[in-house]
């Protein structure tokens, strides 16, 4: 695509990246009603990660059924286009968080119905990542989609990272009047926050409803479509396993890593909270990174920014931590020599020097990164103290581009089947809800260190992927 096509996507490109940003900043603060709900419905752990489960069951659940839809009668998408199924998931996402707004505001709220609310939210949430990712791989050349992708996935992970400061230190403190108590006791804390989502969802749908968004439909030879033809295409089906491994990998790691932390290092509650900025902020240092490593600029501009780019990211996670811990510059400058804060900077570094290795390749990114989770987590297994605390926080720096290469391989040459393999792609979330709950049983079985032994079987796969399950194998 020349550069005159590129400008005319531009506008589209900068309303989906304020969507994806909106969503990663709303999933992040699923883990702050964790705590929220368990106490005030005095919930035991079990059933205060239900929290997490309805969401991300929504994604199978709402895929399966769109997957259903296109095989026995026609794709959605080809019907109603893109932008139309992005501004339904917000509709839907808004209403979800207007539901939180009336049942926090009734006399008997129910955790139930709570629930129900989390599982819309990820219903709506699953159309845009049917629609939204595809889309933004589409606008622009095949050569730059994993670079756009990643992109629109930073400002995804710029969004987990601010949302516990947002949402945790200003939305609901200014709306629990600075009283952790009053939190607990009263689920009203979060009803102008809901609200104020709610209206911002709906104003989001109505700005991408009337901007100029093409619908581009990716090109077809053929008039009719095989209802189940995406599943003819055997680097699609890798790439859902692929999609599937990595997300539970992902969450896994995320969700056990304060247990982890706590019982294995000895690390405090709200320290240990604190420090899962700098695990997910790395996926937003590697993203934004990798959305300039997989451009087409001048190589020595391309190094210069990548460069740039990384130590930025890096000071606005610090900036995040320092606000969750309420340090002023001498605490911090205390923390960095106490916790060896350096190993995260070789990591940083490790991560940049990857990226120009795999000189912009999509799937030799994928494929390096994953074994370089994988030696870090053996390294997180046969040490302790600071080595192993880092090892395994820094393999948010890894996983960064993980999802939006994996997507954009699987979904490469499909044509007329893009949005159906996307269906199948986002389905595949799934392994976030099992992943989680299958390194838990090794924890109680084991220990919460031997665990993460789980997380290495699915890098494993990724890296095969990235090497070699990714070719497009011809269809008949």
């Amino acid at each position: 695509m020349e550069g005159n096509d590129s400008r005319k996507y531009l506008l589209s490109l900068v309303s989906l990246t304020t969507l994806f940003f909106m969503w990663g900043f709303i999933t992040c603060l699923n883990d702050i009603l964790i705590p929220y709900l368990k106490d005030v419905f005095a919930l035991n752990y079990r059933e205060s990660n239900l929290v997490v489960m309805a969401f991300f069951v929504a994604y199978f659940v709402i895929s399966f059924l769109y997957f259903l839809v296109s095989a026995l009668f026609k794709d959605p998408i080809l019907k109603i286009g893109y932008k139309n199924t992005i501004v339904l998931g917000l509709m839907i996402s808004a209403i979800a968080c207007f539901l939180f707004f009336i049942e926090a505001s009734s006399d008997t709220p129910t955790f139930s119905f709570f629930l129900f609310s989390l599982f819309l939210l990820g219903a709506g949430f699953t159309f845009l990542q049917i629609a939204a990712n595809p889309l933004v791989a589409v606008l622009g050349t095949p050569e730059t989609s994993s670079s756009r992708l990643n992109l629109s996935q930073a400002f995804n992970s710029l969004g987990t990272t601010l949302a516990p400061i947002i949402g945790g230190y200003v939305i609901f403190k200014l709306m629990a009047g600075d009283s952790a108590d009053e939190v607990a006791k009263d689920p009203s804390a979060v009803q102008i926050p809901y609200l104020f989502l709610s209206s911002v969802l709906l104003i989001l749908a109505g700005v991408i409803f009337f901007t100029n968004i093409p619908n581009v439909m990716p090109e077809s030879n053929n008039q009719e479509v095989s209802r189940i033809g995406a599943l003819k295409y055997p680097h699609l089906v890798f790439g859902m396993l692929a999609i599937f491994f990595y997300v539970g990998a992902e969450v896994a790691i995320g969700s056990n890593l304060v247990n982890y932390m706590r019982g294995s290092l000895s690390i405090s509650s709200h320290m240990a909270s604190a420090l899962l900025s700098f695990y997910w902020g790395g996926a937003m240092i590697g993203r934004f990174v990798g959305s300039i490593s997989m451009s087409q600029m001048n190589f020595s501009k391309k190094c210069l920014l990548m460069a740039i780019t990384a130590v930025g990211s890096l000071l606005l996670i610090f900036f995040a931590f320092s606000k969750s811990m309420h340090f002023d510059m001498k605490q911090m400058s205390e923390f960095f020599v106490s916790e060896n804060v350096h190993y995260f900077f070789f990591s940083v570094i490790l991560n940049y020097v990857l990226f120009l290795t795999a000189k912009s390749a999509p799937s030799r990114t994928l494929g390096i990164f994953a074994f370089a989770n994988i030696v870090l987590l053996i390294v997180m297994l046969l040490t302790d103290g600071s080595i192993s605390l880092w090892a395994v926080l820094s393999i948010g720096l890894f996983n960064s581009i993980m999802f939006s290469n994996v997507f954009t391989l699987a979904i490469s040459k499909l044509g007329k089947y893009t949005s159906q393999g996307s269906s199948l792609l986002v389905m595949m979330i799934l392994g976030g809800a099992i992943m989680p709950i299958l390194q838990g049983m090794l924890a109680d079985t084991y220990s919460i260190h031997t665990s993460f032994i789980l997380p290495i079987l699915c890098y494993v796969y990724l890296v095969w992927y990235g090497f070699y399950g990714y070719k497009v194998r011809e269809v008949k």
